[in-house]
């Protein structure tokens, strides 16, 4: 009897719904790019052969990038590259150039905001 009241608790569990600790949080893309969490601020960024953008957001409201810093690691097979992005607006970062952003390519984000300490975060290009 014990072990079927352990089965049935378990699958129980299991179905239930999962629940968002950050209820109203919303990780879907905004704007087409690749979303990742890092504490309390979501960034999501959009990888282009000629352009990056990354937007950074606190529970979906725009994060200010003025004074921020950050760059992107490419790691592509064996090379490595390493692109700075640029305040580009309320909640932007950007950079333009050629770069390498298909299947398998890892993007690594490290990015300072003003007062805040440094967040890391890695994105697998589709």
């Amino acid at each position: 009897m014990k072990h079927a009241l352990i089965i049935l608790c378990s699958a129980v569990a299991f179905a239930a719904p999962l629940v968002h600790a950050g209820a109203g949080h919303d990780h879907g893309p905004k704007h087409g790019g690749i979303v990742r969490d890092a504490g309390k601020l979501t960034f999501e960024l959009m990888a282009k052969a000629d352009a990056l953008t990354l937007h950074v957001t606190d529970h979906d409201k725009p994060v200010a990038t003025d004074g921020a810093k950050a760059q992107v690691t490419f790691y592509s097979g064996s090379e490595k590259t390493v692109v700075a992005l640029e305040p580009a607006g309320e909640n932007r970062m950007a950079a333009k150039g050629s770069f390498k952003v298909g299947v398998g390519v890892r993007a690594a984000l490290a990015i300072t905001l003003p007062g805040k300490a440094e967040s890391k975060v890695t994105f697998n290009l589709k």
